[in-house]
Order: C-alpha cells, then sequence, then structure tokens
C-alpha cells in the first residue's frame, strides 16, 4: 500500500516546480519595485508616471506571488502530514480533476460552493 506522500508524489513535484518558479520570479521582478526616481531635471513628468505605475503593478504582483507561495508551502505541509486531498470543509476526499486544477485547493466543490 503506499504512504499519502508516494501518492501525492506527482503533486508535490508540481507544486515544488511552481514554487521555484514562483521564487525565480520574484528575483526577476524585485527590479521593478526598486525606488522611482522623483527629480524633474533627470526624468520627465510623463516618465515618472511611467514608473510610479510598474513600480505598483510590481507591487500587487509580489503580494499575489507571495500569497500563492503560502498556498503552495501549505498544500505541501499536507502532503508531508498526510492531509493532502481531504476537504479542510467536510473531510471528504477532493476530487483528483479538482486537485490536478489546482494543487493548492483546501476545499471540494461543494464546500467552496457553499462558501460562495
Amino acid at each position: 500500500m503506499k504512504t499519502p506522500k508516494q501518492k501525492f508524489r506527482l503533486y508535490e513535484d508540481l507544486l515544488q516546480a511552481q514554487k521555484q518558479a514562483f521564487l525565480e520570479a520574484d528575483i526577476t521582478g524585485g527590479e521593478a519595485q526598486q525606488v522611482v526616481e522623483l527629480d524633474q531635471a533627470r526624468v520627465g513628468r510623463l516618465s515618472r508616471m511611467d514608473a510610479l505605475q510598474a513600480q505598483a503593478m510590481s507591487l500587487a504582483t509580489g503580494r499575489r506571488r507571495l500569497q500563492h507561495l503560502q498556498k503552495i508551502d501549505a498544500a505541501l505541509g499536507r502532503i508531508k502530514e498526510g492531509d493532502f486531498g481531504d476537504c479542510l470543509g467536510c473531510g471528504e476526499p477532493v476530487n483528483p480533476k479538482r486537485l490536478a486544477a489546482d494543487p493548492t485547493v483546501t476545499l471540494c466543490i461543494s464546500c467552496a460552493q457553499a462558501l460562495e
């Protein structure tokens, strides 16, 4: 009989790959989050506005990336603990197709619909 970790090895590999991709994107996205130069003699008004907008978008993307990394870490923790694939709402198994679409989900479709 397979242990829970062996049973969900595919999901663990997928989650680890997603985590690595997010961490690499975080490294490259840090440049856009740098402080915007406000010296009008060096940078025009429209260029500063573009830079501020790019900075705001980069910060928002970084926050979403961090939230998703937290979901990935939580899913990896559930694999380690043997709780992966169980709905946190009702305790029933989450449909494998739902897990394949998003291995970070924590609720079965019935519990997720009840929350909406």
